[in-house]
């Protein structure tokens, strides 16, 4: 079996509530839309910790999609460091002023 590629340390774990449809990061207690809650792994025990967590997550229907994303602490919060997952955390780019991303704005 082939090993796991990951993307670098620091991670963060992003999945899409299957009630809602809005993308979630997993934190301490559960699930946040807020990433300045996501839970960062810094190592590869943790990494998996994550992972676990979304496993046990998906089959109980709660998220779907769930992956690792690489952040870079700021301040001590995480930010993606890819554009995409950085528009996928804060929210709809046509309107910034409106919605979740004016509260999360990365």
């Amino acid at each position: 079996m082939a090993a796991v590629k990951r993307p670098p340390f620091p991670v963060i774990l992003v999945a899409n509530d299957l009630l809602e449809g809005e993308v979630v990061f997993a934190s301490e207690d559960g699930w946040s839309r807020d990433p300045r809650h996501a839970k960062v792994a810094l190592d590869e025990a943790a990494a998996q910790a994550l992972e676990t967590f979304a496993a046990r997550e998906f089959l109980h229907a709660k998220v779907v999609g769930a992956a690792l994303v690489d952040v870079e602490l700021r301040d001590g919060a995480p930010v993606p460091r890819h554009i995409r997952e950085a528009i996928r955390a804060s929210g709809p780019s046509t309107r910034p002023d409106l919605g979740k991303q004016a509260d999360f704005q990365i």
